[in-house]
């Protein structure tokens, strides 16, 4: 009988690798080329941070995927991810961001919160 849980369970966990594996896939190819998309468009039509802001979504929407289906979200694109939405939301509306204080603490924060 723990023959088959162990089965399932390895299964499901190849199932949840692969997945995650495509969806990393899927989410680089669709930041390269939105990101690319927006640098092709002439400034006059693109608003300031637009490129971060869409990276941002992008980074974030990917996480949020992997949460829905039970895999492990990855705190280094989770925290790129905040990054490029403050960093774009502030160029948009045309604030000066401390980006590099914001990243050391939000760094520092995943450091405590993977060693508690």
């Amino acid at each position: 009988m723990t023959t088959q849980g162990n089965q399932i369970s390895i299964d499901e966990n190849s199932r949840k690798a692969a997945l995650n594996r495509r969806l990393e896939g899927i989410g680089w190819g669709v930041l390269l080329i939105s990101i690319g998309t927006i640098w092709l468009l002439p400034e006059k039509q693109v608003p300031q941070g637009s490129w971060l802001i869409a990276a941002g979504l992008i980074l974030l929407g990917l996480n949020a995927i992997r949460y829905l289906n039970a895999i492990r979200v990855n705190g280094f694109s989770l925290v790129v991810g905040i990054l490029a939405m403050l960093a774009g939301l502030g160029e948009f509306f045309g604030v000066k961001l401390p980006l590099f204080a914001i990243a050391l603490i939000a760094v520092g924060a995943c450091i405590l919160l993977t060693v508690c």
